[in-house]
């Protein structure tokens, strides 16, 4: 692995390398394209497949199967000639396709012919009271450390939220011999009448048989509470207790960690700092990136593709990630292109691994209690800003994320929104009356992530750059 680009530009430049970043790279560089590949992680595999060229879990059924086709990912991109650099911290991004990259403490910018955006997905924010104690995680977190380190819990336990990664959480958890003492279930009953009609294409689905196994394993061992309609942590300064509402009742339990999960939402801050068009998707709640068939975004030459694009799971993040590529190389070099799977088998393989995800969306579709709190229930992290705070705050006069900006400090810490901004567009469009898509989401700006003066100043300069600010 490199420590900095080798050149400075490249016919595609590929950001991230989870399983869409992953494909993506190396489809372009099988065909002859010089390609950057750059990931802030210590390693490739993104959060589906991390820690896949280094994880201490080493019986494959502990994670299971669909974890290990990262291994194959990793082994064709390393086959290809595809220029891969680590632990780099892309922080702009621009219309004329010119990315800053900060590596080993220095920056450095390059430019690229096509650049395919791969980066991935985020937790969507669960901001109970109380989400904020230690002890509170998100099961992204807690699946970050089983993968890296083969951490699990073992203390007291509890789960709660919804989604597929819930249950595989708990599966790999229990797999490794973790505790787990509760799993609440806060998917709402409604919910399963509206996902019917798309329920036949989810029975003929990969999912179907994998999540029912897997739900069978986990409610083997764990007690499962359905219908949760309110949940807290409590604590004083530790969390202590967890305390839920189901079935019109509340019980307190105690707990020394809560894992939080109400599935995962396009990671859309260095999409939306380039400028790309986005639109508000009712049925995933979340901003998606207005793309065409083969993931070009509104701005030439930035492509997007897996779960950055719009969620899909991990096999279609795959798919995505040859199809934008091949379209590069469509654009690139048309000769190479018949190397390539064709498009149309490329667009057959997306609808199969497709096929079941409106059954999904819509099952698991969030509670609103759950995604707009009320109170003191803290909504901003980094500058402790509640609910009510940013209420106040519509109440004289903030219209929008980017005008509250000024009352409140929210987004401006150092997630920069990635923690609060769909809270905070679904907040103040309930407060206002509007829909998310009037209100909008912050606007984002370079630097995306966080960087120091030092890293600015290591960029490479000119004699003409010196002459331009220092006095003859």
């Amino acid at each position: 692995m490199t420590v900095a680009p080798k050149r400075e530009d490249y016919d595609v430049v590929v950001i991230g390398a989870g399983p869409a970043g992953l494909a993506a790279a190396a489809t372009s560089a099988e065909a002859g394209l010089s390609t950057l590949l750059l990931d802030e992680n210590i390693g490739p595999g993104g959060q589906v497949f991390r820690a896949i060229a280094s994880t201490p879990v080493t019986e494959r059924n502990q994670l299971g199967a669909d974890y290990w086709v990262g291994a194959d990912l990793v082994q064709a991109l390393r086959a290809s000639n595809a220029e891969v650099i680590h632990r780099a911290t892309v922080w702009s991004l621009d219309r004329n396709l010119e990315i800053a990259v900060s590596v080993g403490g220095a920056s450095a910018f390059v430019k690229a012919k096509r650049v395919i955006l791969a980066t991935g997905a985020l937790e969507r924010p669960f901001p109970i009271p109380g989400w904020t104690l230690p002890g509170v995680m998100t099961a992204g977190a807690a699946q970050t450390m089983l993968k890296s380190s083969a951490l699990v819990p073992d203390g007291r336990t509890v789960i709660a939220g919804q989604g597929p990664l819930l249950w595989l959480l708990a599966a790999q958890i229990l797999r490794l011999g973790g505790r787990i003492d509760r799993i609440l279930d806060t998917t709402e009953r409604g919910n399963y009448f509206a996902a019917l009609p798309h329920a036949f294409a989810f029975l003929a689905s990969p999912y179907f048989r994998k999540g029912l196994s897997m739900m069978r394993e986990v409610k083997a061992k764990v007690q499962v509470v359905s219908g949760v309609t309110e949940l807290v942590a409590s604590g004083d300064g530790q969390l202590a207790g967890v305390s839920y509402v189901a079935g019109g009742k509340r019980e307190t339990i105690p707990a020394d960690l809560l894992l939080l999960h109400q599935g995962v939402v396009p990671n859309v801050n260095l999409a939306m700092a380039a400028g790309v068009d986005h639109r508000w998707d009712d049925l995933q709640l979340c901003w998606s990136p207005v793309l065409d068939a083969s993931g070009n975004s509104s701005v030439a030459g930035i492509a997007i593709a897996g779960d950055g694009a719009g969620i899909g799971g991990a096999s279609a993040a795959v798919v995505r990630g040859r199809i934008a590529a091949r379209a590069a190389v469509e654009a690139l070099a048309p000769a190479a292109a018949p190397k390539l799977p064709a498009m149309a088998a490329l667009r057959s393989d997306l609808a199969k691994a497709e096929r079941g995800r409106s059954f999904l969306d819509t099952l698991f579709r969030p509670a609103p209690q759950f995604r707009i709190p009320a109170g003191d229930t803290i909504v901003c992290r980094c500058e402790e800003v509640t609910a009510k705070d940013i209420l106040d705050a519509v109440a004289i006069g903030a219209t929008g994320p980017n005008q509250l900006k000024a009352y409140r400090r929210t987004g401006m810490g150092p997630c920069q929104g990635r923690l609060c901004g769909l809270t905070v567009t679904e907040l103040m469009a309930q407060a206002r009356a509007k829909t998310p898509q009037e209100i909008g989401h912050y606007r984002l700006r370079a630097p995306v992530k966080p960087i120091t003066l030092a890293e600015l100043a290591a960029v490479p300069k000119s004699e003409d750059d010196i002459k331009a600010v220092v006095r003859g």
